[in-house]
């Protein structure tokens, strides 16, 4: 079903030559000689990287982007620090949606409050302001935005649109401030990767289930960690456009960087029906294009999957559990146990099995991903005069955007859902992050979302309340609630093949709601603060030196930013930097705040001269060779999280400044699950150190790092030295960064993107 490549390849003719190793530069076809530097400029992402790269090195890029995008819950923090840094205007089309906090159920005022400061600052800057329900984020880009060839950057991780052949990449907030003041976008130039797609799904076979497979066979070895993923292949023309989209948005959970697909008549299609045949090109590799790895996937062999509890790569197919229901389940629930820790409930999903067949409580089809005109028009195929019962299992569905609903209700598909009992939502992304059909305790949910982390269905361990959540295709999700909540394929399904109405576009709901003031600011315009919205706290330069204390240590293997800061109900918080900050790793280690507030107060204390508390630290710090003179005004005292593997998931920008406004002035981790969460703590004045070896230290200890300034300054950040400042005596260890850029360590040597700003 799908095969990855041990070594890089060339794609000759729609066919493959694999080079013996990495290291071989030159490959002999028959009398053509193969180049690898040469044919790494042939692939379709090179192109686009060129074409936006505005420095003349293409191995260091500094991208500017086409258009941006950003949903209610970041685009508050977003205009609130390029306005503190000097914001006039939004220099390339911005899209304000709501589609996160967009029901306003929970926290008063506030969440409407940020809607009306997205209007208004739209109105101020020249922005595109889309109201709650109209769309979620990545439907209304794919709709209105992508186009063939370029780039766009957004607040969300699932910034995808490499369907539409448009390179996008989900960032912090940091990143899309940047493009606001006309900076640039810096990375070095990534690996590309080809998913080599060949052969046609099966009838009952979604896009959800071809992404679940992949992502399965990619995630855990990191095959394409921070890269490009091209789709290639003849099966491209065996896939509609929002199935391609569907497959493509879930890319993000394999943790690449973007992804692009060769393009095709369907694009331009797709494109047309839009009203923007305009932005289409056709996009190939070139012949002889070298790629880092082939990730070759046979559509007609992906069967109807599922990942359990609690990640996306947990990937089974729906066959596999089946056959070995007791084994698979037992062994999920030891993971979960894992993930949630001890002390919280443990998940029973073996309850669920009853004569030998899996149920399920709850079905829901919504979002980016399984929100679509023919995943949710099969379904209702699916449905038609059928019932989901009366009993505990419950299916809701959220179109998309409002041109789908619209579209949904001329064919009659909305009738035939509501008929079977499901019920229909307006478009929100609440199920993808928590904040929407939350199961009951003990519950397993089957979603065709985009992820299914510890919470994502808004149970809170610590409170003793826990959830599962299990993604599926919405076919599958479709067929189980046809047996009112029996865990069944869609290829069960007798006889079953799909007829979709095709598909109108109809912008009218669009022209009637949007604010589309784009090239048009009123600089007279005032923006309108709730009581909630706050100014993001003062931090300081970087000193000579760092005195980190150890506020959490966390040994999971995988720590995802929900886990960093909780997604869900504290959302509404999003715009209040401190009250947000209370609530940081709460699911995770809920003494942190504590812990950080108390090293914050050391700090306030030791600039008013007081540091008799500490003073032990320095008579430590003097024993070291070269510190003797050092004295606390050179020292800056923070606090510290330690990690394995940190920033799995969100490009929330809050799970790094939360940890900031708390005090925190550095992590230190074995390696980062994702570039933009470690970009997200650069860009809030966070040192990303990396630990060479396995930790001497552990909760609460000291670790003093000299000279980390003068170490920024010169750009010698590949092998620092610290000291454990332990009972014992003083233990060296050894801390490093992977390169930054000029840019990113003045940042941290200023204390943060906006005091960069500010100063240069």
């Amino acid at each position: 079903m799908i095969h990855c490549s041990k070594s890089g390849a060339y794609y000759v003719d729609g066919q493959w030559v694999f080079a013996d190793t990495s290291e071989q530069q030159q490959v002999q076809q028959g009398n053509f000689v193969l180049d690898k530097e040469q044919g790494k400029q042939k692939t379709i992402a090179y192109s686009i990287l060129k074409k936006h790269n505005t420095s003349e090195d293409m191995q260091q890029l500094r991208l500017k982007f086409d258009a941006m995008a950003s949903h209610d819950i970041t685009f508050v923090g977003i205009v609130q620090t390029a306005r503190a840094s000097g914001l006039e205007k939004f220099p390339i089309p911005y899209v304000l949606t709501n589609c996160h906090n967009s029901l306003c159920a929970v926290g008063g005022t506030i969440n409407e409050d940020d809607h009306v400061f997205g209007l208004s600052a739209a109105q101020k800057y020249g922005g595109i302001y889309v109201p709650p329900h109209m769309a979620v984020i990545h439907q209304y880009m794919r709709e209105m935005q992508a186009g063939c060839g370029k780039m766009i950057l957004g607040s969300d991780s699932h910034t995808r649109y490499g369907a539409l052949g448009t390179m996008a990449v989900g960032e912090g907030g940091g990143e899309l401030v940047k493009q606001l003041l006309c900076r640039t976008y810096d990375i070095a130039y990534p690996e590309v990767v080809a998913v080599s797609l060949t052969g046609k799904p099966a009838f009952g076979v979604g896009p959800q289930d071809v992404a679940l497979a992949i992502i399965g066979a990619v995630f855990a070895n990191g095959y394409v960690k921070n890269k490009v993923m091209e789709f290639v292949g003849d099966g491209i023309a065996n896939l509609d456009m929002e199935y391609r989209n569907g497959i493509d948005v879930m890319t993000t959970e394999t943790t690449c960087l973007s992804s692009i697909w060769c393009t095709d008549e369907k694009t331009k299609q797709y494109l047309k029906l839009h009203g923007r045949e305009g932005d289409y090109q056709p996009l190939a590799p070139q012949n002889g294009a070298y790629y880092d790895g082939v990730i070759e996937v046979d559509l007609s062999k992906v069967k109807p999957m599922i990942a359990l509890p609690m990640h996306p790569s947990n990937v089974y197919s729906i066959e596999e559990l089946k056959a070995n229901l007791t084994d698979i389940l037992h062994m999920t629930e030891m993971q979960c146990v894992e993930l949630t820790g001890k002390k919280a409930p443990a998940l029973d999903l073996q309850s669920k099995v009853k004569n030998g067949e899996l149920w399920v409580d709850q079905g829901v089809i919504a979002g980016c991903a399984g929100g679509t005109y023919p995943n949710i028009s099969e379904a209702a195929q699916i449905l038609k005069g059928a019932s989901c019962g009366c009993g505990e299992f419950a299916l809701s569905v959220y179109p998309s955007s409002q041109p789908v609903m619209m579209q949904l209700m001329k064919t009659g598909a909305l009738a035939d859902l509501m008929a079977a009992g499901a019920t229909v939502r307006t478009a929100f992304c609440g199920p993808c992050f928590g904040a929407g059909d939350v199961p009951a305790n003990g519950a397993l949910s089957i979603r065709h979302t985009t992820r299914n982390f510890p919470s994502r269905e808004g149970s809170k361990p610590s409170a003793g309340q826990l959830a599962a959540v299990a993604l599926m295709d919405a076919r599958s999700i479709a067929a189980t609630s046809k047996n009112g909540g029996r865990l069944t394929a869609a290829t069960e399904l007798e006889g079953y093949e799909p007829h979709v109405p095709a598909y109108e576009f109809d912008d009218s709901s669009y022209k009637s709601r949007i604010y589309a003031g784009y090239g048009k600011p009123n600089a007279e315009a005032q923006l309108k603060f709730g009581p909630n919205i706050k100014d993001w706290p003062e931090q300081i330069p970087m000193a000579e030196h760092l005195l980190l204390k150890i506020s959490s240590f966390i040994t999971d293997p995988v720590t995802t930013t929900d886990e960093l800061i909780p997604s869900g109900e504290t959302s509404s918080f999003r715009s209040n930097p401190l009250g947000l900050a209370e609530f940081t790793l709460s699911r995770k280690d809920p003494a942190y705040v504590g812990r950080a507030k108390a090293v914050q107060q050391l700090e306030m204390a030791r600039r008013q001269g007081d540091v008799d508390e500490i003073a032990v630290q320095m008579e430590k710090i003097h024993t070291i060779a070269g510190c003797e003179n050092v004295t606390w005004n050179h020292v800056n005292l923070v606090s510290s999280i330690y990690a394995i593997k940190p920033g799995d998931g969100s490009a929330r920008e809050q799970a790094a400044s939360c940890q900031r406004v708390l005090g925190a002035g550095a992590n230190i981790v074995q390696e980062y699950a994702t570039k933009r969460y470690r970009s997200n703590l650069i860009n809030w004045g966070m040192v990303p150190f990396q630990l060479k070896g396995e930790p001497d230290f552990g909760l609460e200890d000291y670790i003093f790092v000299p000279n980390i300034k003068k170490a920024l300054e010169s750009n010698s950040t590949d092998d620092i030295c610290a000291y454990l400042l332990a009972e014992d005596g003083v233990k060296p260890l050894t801390l490093y960064t992977t390169p930054l850029t000029a840019d990113e360590r003045q940042i941290l040597l200023d204390g943060c993107l906006i005091n960069y700003y500010k100063s240069h």
